[in-house]
């Protein structure tokens, strides 16, 4: 798909997933409002998740099972697959778009996240709870990490179907600094 995104690159462009606990607490509007004040929101959808599509969003954690103190696999199942999640398109004005939707997240821990953050302030979980209770942390959201990982995310949560999406730029003037 990489050509698809020929308009500044998969650099200024960001997935963002927003993950069952979020929806759960009512927060998807919120987490995307916060987020769309420094990029603009191209479009949002509400997505049931299946096997297949967690499978491949976490297969980085598939292959670590090792290092995790409970099933990942079995765990990924649990928490996601039929479950309604959000995943949002943002365009930027910058190639370094995902990074800097992402530093608005904040750590992966909640309780170690900083207060201005997505996950400092809605956040109620921490890895302490998460690994007592033998389960992955709940952190309300995930975003691509670099313009290689929002071109998978793109495939895995939109794929061809919305392929349309990235070639349709938002203005300058409709960008946020």
């Amino acid at each position: 798909m990489t050509a698809l995104a020929s308009d500044g690159g998969w650099g200024r462009w960001a997935v963002a997933l927003c993950k069952p606990d979020a929806t759960r607490r009512g927060l998807v509007d919120t987490i995307l409002d916060h987020i769309s004040a420094h990029a603009h929101l191209v479009h949002r959808r509400t997505v049931v998740v299946t096997e297949e599509q967690i499978r491949s969003h976490y297969a980085d954690m598939l292959a670590l099972d090792d290092r995790f103190p409970f099933d990942v696999a079995t765990e990924l199942r649990r928490n996601w697959v039929g479950q309604r999640v959000t995943v949002a398109l943002f365009h930027g004005p910058t190639d370094d778009t995902p990074q800097r939707v992402r530093a608005l997240l904040g750590h992966y821990d909640p309780a170690q996240a900083a207060p201005d953050t997505i996950r400092g302030r809605y956040g109620t979980d921490s890895t302490t709870y998460a690994r007592a209770e033998g389960r992955f942390i709940d952190n309300l959201i995930h975003t691509s990490d670099d313009p290689a990982g929002t071109e998978r995310e793109f495939g895995v949560w939109f794929g061809p179907a919305f392929a349309h999406l990235l070639t349709s730029t938002p203005r300058p003037e409709e960008l946020s600094p």
